[in-house]
């Protein structure tokens, strides 16, 4: 009983020992993490200072920033309309004004193509307000043509006096029911 004992104290003393064995001290170098500044520890390791990170992120900021810039110019292409005389579809010094902006906004975003929807006011037959809003959209698209919009990114619609802005019956809302809007597409 006594050997017994013996060896397993000797076992118990070995394992103990290989224990604190294992638990030494190791010498450790630290390498600097990503956000680090300049802090070197006492180590021989020679330190590296952090990258800078690589050029993808300013090509995803000026690819958002394009995106975004193209939305603002989409917006504008969208939310101003030109509007027309009774019974004309002669433009304006105002619409020529207004399509000028937006032929400027066409040629700079080759990818926006555009549908020119032309509208009439409640007077007038129907075949007639259709013909006439077509004669609007076309002189709106053919200024654009002239100001250096490709054709082939442009279409023409008439709606004639399907969808009134106003639907009041007085020359106000006839004023604002005469006009062209821009839809891209």
């Amino acid at each position: 009983m006594k050997i017994k004992w013996y060896v397993g104290m000797v076992a118990l003393m070995a394992v103990s020992l290989l224990l604190f064995a294992g638990c030494a001290k190791k010498s450790t170098t630290t390498e600097p993490t990503e956000g680090s500044v300049g802090v070197q520890d006492d180590s021989n390791t020679k330190w590296t200072p952090p990258q800078q990170e690589s050029g993808v992120d300013e090509a995803t900021l000026a690819a958002e920033a394009q995106a975004r810039a193209k939305a603002e110019a989409v917006q504008e292409l969208t939310s101003v309309t030109i509007h027309f005389a009774f019974n004309s579809y002669e433009l304006s010094d105002e619409a020529r004004s207004v399509l000028a902006q937006k032929a400027t906004i066409l040629r700079k975003f080759d990818g926006v193509n555009v549908v020119i929807e032309g509208h009439c006011d409640e007077r007038g037959t129907e075949e007639y307000n259709l013909a006439l809003g077509e004669r609007r959209a076309r002189a709106a698209y053919e200024h654009l043509v002239i100001l250096g919009v490709e054709p082939e990114r442009m279409k023409i619609v008439s709606f004639g006096e399907e969808y009134p802005v106003d639907p009041g019956h007085n020359e106000t809302a006839w004023a604002k029911n005469r006009r062209d809007e821009f839809v891209v597409k």
